[in-house]
């Protein structure tokens, strides 16, 4: 069963059959089309994202369903038509966006598809430059689409009335394609308002759109802001999330001098309590939101609605603060205005040893606090490396927790990831011998992902057996380079015309699906197993070959027509797990920019 808590108007849409209108008080979200022989990960939920009258749930096997305003009170959901997995949704006021695991986007809404508003088009198709169709990230603003590119540009899409877009509304009102916005960009963020915030690669900080009551930080109450424009004084430290109502917006820093290491900062005007400041204290600039309830406490996560927000802290607290009509606030009233935060009361979860896996989501009227240890800032391989981990086929190595519970490990993926030192899988085992076997779990996922979000307070205990400063990719690509030291563990191979290669089954399981599907499905050894790819020529099998150990193509490598045409044929036969961005697409893009 998913952990998923509601409270909030339960109209626009009807999240809840036989409900009132105003749900004062966190309950259980259940699902009422869950197929019943559905495996339980399959159900699993990675994201929510709801907006103004729709509400996305996507789950882990990169399926989503949506629930939509309709006048019909027994409505289901509906499920999302798209073929290729999903790996992010994104919903505002009128429109929703859905980022593919290709790195393609499809929209739907008023001012992005106005001949049929309905319907999902694909966007990122849109992109004049062919070679800048790879989208790595998407957000969305009032009435407005943000994609980012893996080539680090971003654009905007739909509505420019209020300047959403950096534009004057008067030469452009509207767009249905896709307009470079910025270059260079790292991050982008934006929320239930007509406004962007994007982050370049020297941590500068532009916004534009709609500055009423002050809510973009810029110090100043000047109502249209047309053009990118830099905040000049930001809070020192790492920002990790920006998000902007109606009247104000919210800052999530992270410094690692100061304890806490997060904190939030708030701007705006104080006329709908969104500040989680004292009565009628403004601020046009972004500053400090204090409170006793997490002064000494982390900040995990926080989501602003139109008018309220929400806030989890590290110490198993959510907090709120702002405008709670319908009881989105969770108090279990609904006055209208909480002006400071407030704590609030939650049913018993998995929060004790969990927390940082709870995530939260706010939409203009309603709020979802639920589970989701997929949500996180892994990278593709990461993720391919925390599922393998829950696939105890191809271990090797086994360390007991204080219970004696047994839990299995790749020996091969602890010697890349702990430091060179014989002595590091010891110094593991006896840490593993004193925890439980959640504690443990958690344990063994910060190792193989290198993040310690997952619980930073076990991460103080192993981080000095962990190579902290090497990244999985850099990792598995090493395990490709080393290619004598690594020759006892290479217990695949692969043959080729006269030349055999060698490689980790573990390698081919996380990249491939032709090779999970051989490893995993067969009981007999296949220890030896030998598979012909003379049909693909060298330069071919060489893009394959370092593709599959490190996402990447080789920079010395010339695409040619020939080749395309062979990577096409081969990335079928490899069945080559789908990531973003996608290998094709890359190769499609170097081929372009050579010509």
């Amino acid at each position: 069963m998913n952990d998923c808590l509601f409270f909030g108007k339960n109209q626009d849409p009807i999240l809840f059959k036989n409900e009132p209108v105003a749900i004062i008080k966190p309950i259980q979200f259940n699902f009422e089309n869950e197929n019943e022989n559905e495996n339980e990960n399959e159900k699993q939920i990675k994201q929510i994202s709801t907006g103004h009258v729709s509400t996305i749930f996507l789950f882990e096997n990169g399926k989503s369903i949506e629930y939509l305003n309709k006048k019909d009170s027994k409505q289901n959901p509906e499920k999302i038509q798209i073929e290729e997995n999903i790996q992010k949704v994104t919903v505002t006021y009128e429109n929703e966006a859905i980022l593919t695991i290709k790195g393609k986007v499809f929209a739907k809404g008023n001012y992005i598809n106005t001949k049929n508003p309905k319907e999902f088009i694909n966007i990122s198709s849109l992109i004049e430059d062919k070679n800048d169709r790879v989208i790595q990230d998407i957000v969305s603003g009032y009435s407005s689409i943000y994609l980012l590119t893996s080539n680090q540009n971003a654009y905007g899409i739909g509505a420019n009335y209020s300047y959403q877009l950096g534009f004057d509304s008067k030469k452009l009102k509207t767009t249905q394609k896709p307009i470079l916005m910025m270059k260079n960009v790292s991050k982008m963020f934006s929320g239930n308002s007509t406004c962007v915030f994007l982050l370049n690669s020297n941590q500068e900080l532009f916004v534009c759109g709609y500055n009423e009551f002050g809510r973009l930080g810029l110090g100043i109450n000047e109502i249209k802001i047309q053009k990118l424009t830099k905040i000049q004084n930001i809070p020192k430290g790492k920002i990790i999330d920006i998000q902007s109502g109606y009247t104000h917006s919210i800052m999530l820093i992270e410094n690692e001098d100061e304890n806490p290491k997060r904190k939030l900062y708030s701007c705006g005007e104080f006329k709908c309590n969104g500040l989680g400041k004292k009565y009628g204290e403004n601020t046009y600039e972004f500053t400090e939101i204090k409170s006793s309830l997490f002064e000494n406490d982390n900040i995990l996560d926080f989501s602003i609605g139109r008018q309220h927000t929400l806030i989890l802290t590290s110490n198993s607290k959510l907090i709120g603060f702002g405008k709670n009509s319908f009881g989105q606030l969770g108090t279990g009233n609904t006055n209208e205005n909480q002006p400071t935060p407030i704590q609030i009361e939650l049913p018993k979860l998995r929060f004790n040893e969990e927390i940082f896996n709870y995530h939260i989501s706010c939409g203009f009227y309603n709020s979802f606090l639920y589970y989701s240890p997929f949500l996180s800032s892994f990278s593709n391989l990461e993720e391919d490396l925390i599922k393998l981990f829950r696939r105890k086929e191809f271990c090797d190595i086994s360390f007991k927790t204080k219970t004696g519970e047994i839990i299995e490990a790749h020996k091969l993926i602890l010697k890349y990831r702990l430091n060179q030192n014989e002595n590091e899988i010891e110094k593991l085992q006896e840490i593993i011998s004193k925890k439980s076997i959640k504690e443990s779990n958690q344990i063994f996922e910060m190792i193989y992902s290198n993040n310690s979000k997952v619980n930073p307070k076990l991460y103080s205990e192993i981080k000095e057996i962990i190579n902290s400063n090497e990244k999985i990719e850099e990792t598995i690509k090493r395990i490709y380079l080393n290619e004598n030291e690594n020759e006892n563990e290479k217990d695949f191979i692969i043959e080729r015309k006269e030349k055999q290669y060698k490689f980790p089954k573990l390698i081919l399981i996380m990249r491939s699906e032709l090779y999970r599907g051989m490893f995993l499905s067969v009981t007999e050894d296949t220890s030896n197993k030998v598979t012909d790819y003379s049909e693909l020529s060298n330069k071919s099998f060489q893009i394959f070959e370092y593709w599959i150990y490190s996402n990447q193509i080789k920079d010395e490598i010339e695409i040619t027509q020939e080749i395309i045409n062979e990577i096409k044929i081969g990335i079928d036969y490899f069945q080559l797990n789908e990531t973003n961005p996608n290998l094709f697409d890359l190769l499609i893009n170097k081929f372009n920019n050579q010509n």
